[in-house]
């Protein structure tokens, strides 16, 4: 009894002093404390993902073409554990907030069984229909088999993959954001090594870059629950995965937008896929390649909110709205500095970029085509970004719900599939960007409301 009791005491003692750095110390180093680690993780992911396109892109156009088909599936697996992680990680921090400790721990354990079951039933799903799949996915003939490949194993993996993303999120949002990185730069480090390893030397080809990937996201789940399990600041514990309606609808609430935003952005790739397939494997391997490189300039940004988004949670939970407008618009005003800087480099270094990956003549002009114009507007999405992830953590589920949908959904699915009817492939290239012009003047009026409403308590 005496054991547990002082179990309890150093818990308490451990949340209370997260609770006063997160509500009393300076907002802007704060910020840059948390989204550090969150940045690497990112860029780290992204190069993690790179690796794969890179070294499957020695071995051919149709392979290249498959990994575009695969980040579709990626896409929900990432939707599914972020769905879990954001849902139940905004409630948390809110709680935390509040000092509320009790029942953030279940919103952990509620958040990460959630993830690694949802990871299970798609695995179970993806591997019986695993062909028709890739084909209503957008795969020509020659990139369905590859695909198949390349995502047996990643599907296997799935729950880890599911599960990691979500843990990543539940670190982050208690502010222990160095621990989620530790387990994710772990991984993408092993991949490094494994997928030429499989790829090259052991001869598997485009099987054991999946091979290497679903290891790898294994390996990472693992390091990550036993971050989760010893070092958050409510410790990761199955015996509290006790929900009730009111936890539930939290997650479901808090979660919405991220399901929504990765769900979005796998139809949006799927469409771009079933748009580019007209204009044959070059334009479909172009295109997946942009997508792998702008994901990498986008993870800065995501990853800066990922560190506004605890700041946000905490404050808004104890009520402190003026801490809560400082950092929002100190990451707006960051956000877009970093993405200018960012786009003008891709835009001098477009052609450099793309024939890393893929030296094929065809390839690189649509590549270079599209990398142009998201370099325009990519600035943008640092409104955008920010306006998305501040309404998700302060609750307000239909706004956050509704701006998600419109970057990746509600904008890029049609555009990329009306403009190419009008403009051929140049219609394919540019449908992004004409996207993130008209979710940046959709963003702004929403989030000037939004901030208008908050008042200091």
């Amino acid at each position: 009894m005496a054991r547990v009791v002082e179990v309890h005491a150093i818990k308490r003692a451990s949340a209370d002093a997260k609770y006063r750095q997160m509500t009393g110390s300076p907002v802007k180093p704060l910020i840059l404390k948390l989204c550090l680690p969150a940045v690497i993780s990112n860029l780290v992911t992204t190069a993690y993902n790179l690796t794969d396109t890179f070294f499957i892109g020695r071995l051919g156009t149709a392979q290249s073409g498959a990994i575009g088909i695969a980040f579709s599936v990626m896409t929900v697996l990432q939707a599914l554990g972020f769905f879990f992680g954001n849902g139940a990680g905004n409630s948390m921090s809110r709680e935390l907030g509040k000092q509320n400790n009790e029942r953030a721990s279940r919103l952990l354990a509620v958040g990460f069984a959630g993830a690694t079951i949802s990871g299970l039933l798609v695995a179970i799903f993806g591997l019986i229909t695993l062909h028709p799949l890739v084909i209503f996915l957008g795969s020509t003939p020659t990139i369905a088999p590859h695909a198949v490949h390349y995502l047996t194993p990643i599907l296997i993996a799935a729950p880890c993959v599911c599960g990691s993303f979500a843990l990543n999120g539940l670190l982050r949002y208690q502010g222990q954001s160095m621990f989620g990185m530790i387990g994710l730069v772990t991984g993408a480090l092993l991949n490094f090594l494994l997928a030429p390893l499989f790829i090259f030397v052991l001869d598997l080809g485009i099987f054991g870059a999946g091979l290497a990937t679903g290891i790898c996201q294994t390996v990472s789940f693992l390091i990550l629950t036993t971050m989760s399990s010893r070092f958050g600041v409510m410790k990761l514990s199955l015996r509290n995965c006790r929900p009730d309606v009111l936890l539930v609808r939290e997650i479901l609430g808090g979660g919405l937008p991220s399901l929504i935003r990765q769900g979005a952005g796998s139809i949006a790739t799927t469409c771009v896929n079933i748009a580019a397939n007209p204009f044959g494997d070059a334009t479909i391997a172009g295109m997946a390649i942009v997508m792998r490189i702008m994901l990498g300039a986008n993870s800065v940004i995501v990853g800066l909110g990922q560190g506004f988004q605890p700041v946000c949670g905490y404050n808004y939970g104890a009520g402190k709205y003026g801490r809560v407008k400082e950092a929002y618009w100190f990451c707006v005003r960051l956000s877009t500095i970093v993405l200018i800087v960012l786009g003008a480099l891709i835009w001098i270094f477009a052609p450099q970029l793309v024939e890393i990956f893929r030296s094929d003549p065809a390839v690189v002009e649509v590549g270079v085509a599209a990398l142009h114009f998201q370099c325009v507007t990519v600035a943008l999405n640092g409104v955008n970004m920010m306006g998305n992830m501040s309404s998700q953590t302060m609750g307000k589920t239909g706004i956050a719900s509704f701006l998600a949908v419109c970057r990746m959904g509600l904008f890029l699915a049609p555009a990329v599939l009306i403009l190419p009817h009008f403009l051929g492939v140049l219609g394919v290239e540019m449908a992004q960007s004409v996207s993130d012009v008209l979710s940046c003047a959709v963003t702004i009026p929403f989030q000037r409301k939004l901030l208008q409403g908050l008042r200091e308590r």
